[in-house]
C-alpha cells in the first residue's frame, strides 16, 4: 500500500477562546440578569469553608455553586475545561499538543453546541446557570485572570464524555497518537511496570442488621489526586438537597448523599473500550476502509491545535481520520487501529444531575437505565435500609466468539457492538444476605463475601476483566467480623492500617532467607516476620516494607509482554527467592543513603505538605509537614495513599488517594462525618488552604453540617454571589 502522508502545517495565528464579542447594551443586560438571579441565592460558608448554597430553583443553586467553586479555586475550574476541550497547549505550550489532540478526536465544539440545542429545557436552564455563575464571578473579580477561557458558554458543560470526567478518552496513549499523527506511525513502547499507586476508590455499604443503630451506612472514599474536587452542599426549593464532592467546574454532586440516599463511585474494570484493525485502501485520492463487502470512505478532517510560544500564539494542523468505529489512534504494520468507547455527554450529564435528586432505590434504579457511566461502579445505601452495588453502567453487547482483549478485525461486521446490556443483565447486588458490600476497584465476585456475591460464570467475561486486589483482601478480613457498625467505626475500618500483601510476601522472603542466609539481612528479615503487618506512625517495619515492596515489583514482567496476570499472585509465586533477597538488600541500601539508616519510622518519612496552590505541587523537606499513618493501597491499605519521593526530597510526600471522605448514616435524619485532604481553598492565604492537613494524617473527621439550623449555628459567613 502506498504510504500515507500526514500533512502538518505550522502557522502563526491569533487565538480567541470566545465565540465573539458583545455589544455594550447586551453586556449591560447580561449583568443585570446575573445580579437579579444572585438575589435568589444565599451562600453560607461554615467553619471549614464548605459552601452551602441555597436557591429558589435548581438553576439558582447551580449558579451559586459555580460562583462558590470559582471563589475557592478558579484555576482548577478553568484547567479542567482546558483539558476537556483540548485547549491546554494554549497555556502550556507545544508539550501539550498531543494531549489536546486526543481530546479533540472525541470532543468537538460544534457537537457540544448541537447537543445543547437538543437538551431538555430543564437541563438547558441548568447549563445556562452554570455558565452565568462562572461569568458573573469573572465580572465581579477582575483580578482573576483566566489563562485561556475568558468566557464560559452553556454548551461547555457538555465537554465531558461521562458527565464529570473524560475518563475513557484519557486511557488512549498519547505516545501512540504522536507516533501516528506526528508522522512516524510507530508503536509506542509498553510501560515497564504498574504505577506505584493503584487508581480508583473504595465504596462500602452496611445494612441495618449490621449496624448498632439499625440504620444503613455508606462510606464514601474516592481516591484521586489531592484537591481534585470541591466539597459543597446544594439546596433548592425544588427538592434538591445534596451534599458531597463535585469535580471542579461541574454543577452536580458526583459522590455524596441526600437525606434520602447516598452514592459512591469506584473505578470499574469492565471492558468498555475496543480497538479495531482497519484495512485502508487508497484510490482516486481518497481513503477507504473495508467493511464486509463494502469499501467505506474514511472520514477525513483537520484539527487545528493552537499553542503558546515565546513569540506568541502558533498553531499546528493535523489531518485526522475516523471510521464508524471511532477515531484512528495508531498504526500497526500496514493497518490502522481505531477505537470505540462511550461518548454520550448529554445523557451522562442528565444522569449525573438526576442522580442527586432520586429519593428511593426504585428511582435510583430507573436513573441507572440511562447507562452512561462507563468507567465507574456504584455503591448505594438509603434511609429505607437498602444497600446495593452496580458493577459499571455501560456494557456493550459483543459476539463472544472474538477476543476483544486485542484489536479485532474491523472489516468483519460481526465484531461490531450490538447495543448495550440492560441494567438487569449487568452485575448487580441488592441487599445481600451478608449485610454488607464493598468495592475497591477489584472484581465484583467478592463484593458481599464468598456466599452472597455474584458468580463469575453467570456473566460475560468482558463485564469484569480484573482480579481480586489487596484492598479487596483487606475488606474481606474485616467486614464479616463486625456486627455493630457506626459512623465512627466505619471510619476506623476505612482508615485501618492492615497491609495484607506483606502477609503473602514476608513468608516467601523468610523462606528465601532460610535457604540462603545473609547476616546483613537477618535483623531486617526478623523484624518483618515479627511485624503485625499494620502501618502506623512509629512503625519502622512499615517504612522498610514499602521500600522492599517497590523494589520487589521491579521484577514483574512488563504489562503486555505476557498474558494478563494477577500481579500479586505472580509476585508471591513466580519471583525467585534470590530476587526477593536482592529487593530487600536494595531497599535497605536506598534507605541508608536517604535517611542515614534503614530504621526510620513511617511517620518520620511519610508526610503531608501543601506549599502552594499549584496543580503540580512542589515539596521541600525543610518546610513544615504533617506525619501520615496511612499506607499505600498497592499493599492493601483501604485508605490508599499515593506516596513517594519528589524532586529534591528524601521524605515521601502524599499526593493522592483519600481525597473527600464521608461516613454517612441514613434514617429519619441523616448524620455524617467527613474529611477533605488538606483544605478546600486553593489560595495559600486562605484559612481553609490547609486547615485539615494534620487531621488527614491521623484520620480525625469533622461533623457534616447538613440541616439549615446546624449550618447557621456553625456559620462563618453568609452572602449572596457578588457580595
Amino acid at each position: 500500500m502506498k504510504k500515507l502522508l500526514i500533512l502538518i502545517l505550522f502557522t502563526l495565528t491569533a487565538c480567541s477562546s470566545q465565540d465573539g464579542g458583545q455589544s455594550a447594551d447586551t453586556a449591560s443586560e447580561e449583568v443585570a440578569r446575573w445580579e437579579a438571579q444572585a438575589k435568589n441565592i444565599t451562600i453560607i460558608r461554615d467553619n471549614w469553608g464548605v459552601p452551602h448554597i441555597y436557591g429558589k430553583t435548581d438553576a439558582d443553586t447551580v449558579f451559586g455553586v459555580m460562583y462558590a467553586q470559582a471563589e475557592d479555586d478558579f484555576n482548577r475550574v478553568e484547567v479542567n475545561y482546558m483539558n476537556a476541550m483540548g485547549l491546554l497547549a494554549q497555556a502550556e505550550g507545544e508539550s501539550a499538543i498531543f494531549r489536546d489532540l486526543r481530546m479533540r478526536l472525541f470532543i468537538q465544539r460544534d457537537d457540544m453546541k448541537r447537543l445543547y440545542s437538543e437538551a431538555p429545557d430543564w437541563l438547558k436552564e441548568l447549563m445556562n446557570a452554570y455558565a452565568d455563575g462562572l461569568n458573573y464571578y469573572l465580572h465581579k473579580n477582575p483580578q482573576t485572570q483566566p489563562k485561556v477561557i475568558k468566557r464560559f458558554e452553556p454548551w461547555m458543560a457538555l465537554s465531558f464524555s461521562e458527565g464529570s470526567i473524560g475518563g475513557d478518552i484519557e486511557t488512549i496513549s498519547i505516545n501512540n497518537l504522536e507516533n501516528f499523527y506526528g508522522g512516524t506511525q510507530k508503536m509506542a513502547e509498553l510501560p515497564r511496570n504498574l504505577d506505584l499507586e493503584p487508581r480508583g476508590s473504595n465504596g462500602m455499604a452496611i445494612a441495618p442488621e449490621k449496624t448498632l443503630n439499625g440504620k444503613a451506612l455508606l462510606y464514601i472514599n474516592p481516591h484521586t489526586t489531592h484537591y481534585f474536587r470541591e466539597e459543597a452542599h446544594m439546596v433548592s426549593e425544588e427538592g434538591l438537597n445534596a451534599y458531597g464532592a463535585l469535580t471542579w467546574g461541574q454543577f452536580f454532586i458526583y459522590q455524596g448523599f441526600s437525606e434520602h440516599n447516598g452514592w459512591m463511585h469506584t473505578s470499574t474494570r469492565s471492558d468498555v473500550i475496543d480497538e479495531y484493525t482497519e484495512t485502508i485502501i487508497e484510490k482516486d485520492d481518497k481513503l477507504f476502509y473495508k467493511y464486509g463487502d463494502e469499501e467505506r470512505e474514511v472520514t477525513v478532517s483537520t484539527e487545528t491545535i493552537e499553542y503558546i510560544t515565546d513569540n506568541g500564539m502558533a498553531s499546528r494542523d493535523f489531518t485526522v481520520y475516523h471510521t464508524h468505529h471511532g477515531p484512528v489512534i495508531r498504526g500497526e504494520g500496514d493497518k490502522w487501529i481505531s477505537v470505540q468507547l462511550m461518548n454520550i455527554p448529554l445523557t451522562a450529564l442528565n444522569q449525573s444531575y438526576t442522580r442527586s435528586k432520586t429519593k428511593s432505590y426504585d428511582e435510583f434504579y430507573e436513573m441507572m437505565r440511562l447507562k452512561s457511566n462507563s468507567s465507574n461502579n456504584t455503591v448505594y445505601a438509603d434511609k429505607d435500609g437498602n444497600i446495593a452495588y452496580f458493577h459499571g453502567n455501560y456494557h456493550p453487547i459483543r459476539n463472544t466468539e472474538y477476543d476483544f482483549n486485542n484489536p479485532v478485525d474491523g472489516s468483519n461486521p460481526d465484531t461490531d457492538w450490538m447495543g448495550l446490556h440492560p441494567v438487569e443483565e449487568a452485575i448487580n447486588l441488592l441487599n445481600p444476605g451478608s449485610g454488607w458490600l464493598y468495592n475497591s476497584n477489584n472484581w465484583p465476585f467478592s463484593a458481599a463475601g464468598p456466599d452472597h456475591s455474584p458468580k463469575k460464570e453467570d456473566y460475560p467475561s468482558y463485564m469484569s476483566v480484573n482480579f481480586e486486589n489487596p484492598r479487596g483482601e483487606h475488606a474481606l478480613k474485616v467486614y464479616p467480623e463486625i456486627n455493630d457498625f457506626t459512623v465512627e467505626s466505619l471510619i476506623e475500618v476505612g482508615y485501618g492500617g492492615l497491609l495484607p500483601s506483606f502477609q503473602r510476601f514476608v513468608p516467601v522472603l523468610k523462606a528465601a532467607y532460610d535457604a540462603s542466609p545473609d547476616e546483613g539481612l537477618k535483623e531486617a528479615v526478623d523484624m518483618l516476620v515479627a511485624w503485625d503487618k499494620m502501618s502506623s506512625m512509629t512503625s519502622i517495619e512499615t517504612s522498610l516494607a514499602h521500600h522492599f515492596g517497590n523494589e520487589l515489583f521491579k521484577y514483574l514482567p512488563p504489562r503486555g509482554s505476557v498474558d494478563p496476570y494477577d500481579t500479586y499472585e505472580y509476585a508471591e509465586k513466580q519471583i525467585s527467592g534470590d530476587d526477593y533477597l536482592s529487593a530487600l538488600k536494595t531497599a535497605i541500601a536506598k534507605m541508608e543513603v536517604d535517611f542515614g539508616s534503614w530504621k526510620v519510622a513511617w511517620g518520620d518519612m511519610n508526610r503531608f505538605q501543601r506549599n502552594d496552590g499549584n496543580i503540580r505541587q512542589t515539596f521541600d523537606d525543610n518546610k513544615p509537614s504533617y506525619p501520615v499513618q496511612l499506607g499505600s493501597g498497592r499493599w492493601g491499605a483501604l485508605a490508599s495513599v499515593g506516596t513517594r519521593q519528589h524532586d529534591g526530597t528524601k521524605n515521601w510526600y502524599v499526593t493522592s488517594g483519600n481525597s473527600f471522605i464521608a461516613s454517612v448514616e441514613f434514617g429519619d435524619k441523616v448524620r455524617a462525618k467527613a474529611l477533605m485532604a488538606g483544605g478546600l481553598n486553593g489560595d495559600p492565604t486562605s484559612d481553609h488552604f490547609f486547615d485539615q492537613g494534620e487531621m488527614y494524617g491521623t484520620g480525625s473527621f469533622r461533623d457534616v453540617h447538613f440541616y439549615r439550623e446546624d449550618v447557621e449555628a456553625n456559620m462563618k459567613r453568609s452572602y449572596r454571589p457578588g457580595e
